[in-house]
């Protein structure tokens, strides 16, 4: 790796840090007074505890199996433990993965805001991480069976994913839905019941994640000669620029037609969708394409989250109307608009195939794994706070802390 590569190699990964604190502010804004100190502390938790992990373990189980495999195939905790004796570029790509396993994990916390003991939610974090996200990676990008799926059935095509729709998006969206099921509806759940406290912060938390995104999407391949000329950084870079843009669009004209306005809510809610969508195909979509997608996914992901009303179950901060269902978007959209595989260029349906296929796995994987481990803490330990704390403000119960205290 030349020095420009190594150099914005460091860049992407510290804006990838900075999009879970960007994560806490975006959910923090959408709670009550009362619980936004809880709410924060789960993305700041997840960065704590998922980066030790990663450390330790994590990288190497995302390594992958044998060719095709579909767990790591060796020891995590003998060669290169707590990734010992490696060299300064392996250890950067290392470090940059560490930052999406973090935000993967924090993602979930939306679900059960509210309402999760902080302890509990650890717990949960360190197990899922351990069982699910670094499984998946290593099908994704480590060589294992998503990333070998398009040989092993005979295509031409391979699946798509370029900096995680199935495996960050996808994957955590599951996860929240189980969670969202294991811990029941909040007190009071009902359709206008529970408004954002601050607004301003969501927005900025919006905006924090736009900024980190260019350093998720165009780092992904950090490690690779990402710059010059002939590489697809500017694509990348226009792409998460045009996408997420248009699906403010999509997003505030559903509003619009839905409800009689437009809100900033909304805006950066669209805006999140925008960048889940584009996640999967920012280096395999023309811009034009790309703006379509973007357009697609506000407006459906705002229809999305409505689906928790009708079906019954409280994800609190809708990480599955946005972050399951635009990755599904995202992944799919490739199947049809992938530049030289997509059916709209000639292709004969692999690529659609291919991406369908690994989307489900990993939804299925991480719901049913998820739903497990909550399950079993909530019968264990306990995973919801009381109704009288939650009633209260899970804040000074569960951190004896108050996100804004006034002070004579």
């Amino acid at each position: 790796m030349d020095s420009g590569n190594f150099a914005w190699s460091i860049a992407a990964t510290a804006l990838v840090v900075f999009m879970t604190p960007g994560v806490a502010f975006f959910y923090g804004g959408l709670v009550k007074a009362k619980s936004v100190v809880s709410m924060m502390m789960m993305s700041f938790g997840a960065m704590g505890l998922i980066a030790v992990l990663w450390i330790l373990y994590g990288w190497n189980m995302s390594l992958g199996a044998d060719e095709g495999g579909f767990a790591f195939s060796g020891n995590p905790f003998t060669e290169h433990f707590a990734l010992a004796g490696l060299d300064a570029e392996t250890l950067i790509g290392a470090a940059f993965g560490a930052t999406f396993a973090i935000i993967t994990t924090a993602l979930i916390s939306g679900a059960i805001a509210d309402r999760a003991k902080f302890g509990s939610w650890l717990i949960f974090a360190g197990l899922w991480a351990t069982l699910v996200y670094f499984p998946v990676a290593a099908w994704v990008w480590g060589d294992g069976w998503i990333l070998n799926l398009g040989a092993n059935l005979g295509f031409d095509a391979s699946v798509i994913d370029y900096a995680g729709g199935t495996a960050v998006h996808i994957n955590a969206g599951a996860a929240a839905l189980a969670l969202a099921l294991v811990l029941g509806k909040r007190v009071g759940f009902a359709k206008g019941a529970h408004k954002p406290h601050n607004v301003p912060l969501t927005l900025l938390g919006a905006s924090i994640l736009w900024f980190g995104w260019f350093g998720f999407n165009a780092g992904a391949e950090g490690t690779f000669s990402l710059l010059g000329p002939d590489s697809s950084a500017g694509l990348i870079v226009v792409n998460t620029i045009g996408a997420t843009a248009a699906a403010i669009l999509g997003w505030i004209i559903i509003e619009k037609i839905k409800d009689g306005k437009a809100t900033s809510v909304g805006a950066a809610s669209g805006a999140v969708a925008g960048l889940v969508a584009i996640t999967p195909s920012c280096a395999n979509l023309e811009p034009g394409w790309a703006l379509v997608l973007g357009i697609v996914a506000g407006a459906l992901c705002a229809l999305a989250i409505e689906l928790k009303f009708k079906l019954g179950f409280d994800d609190s901060l809708d990480v599955v109307g946005i972050h399951m269902i635009g990755g599904f978007i995202g992944c799919w959209y490739l199947g049809f608009f992938a530049v030289g595989t997509g059916l709209v260029y000639g292709g004969n349906g692999e690529q659609l195939l291919l991406q369908v296929i690994a989307s489900l796995a990993v939804a299925i994987y991480s719901f049913v794994v998820a739903w497990i481990i909550g399950f079993a803490i909530e019968k264990t330990i306990g995973f919801r706070v009381k109704n009288e704390d939650e009633i209260a403000g899970v804040d000074v119960a569960v951190h004896g802390e108050e996100g804004y205290a006034l002070v004579d």
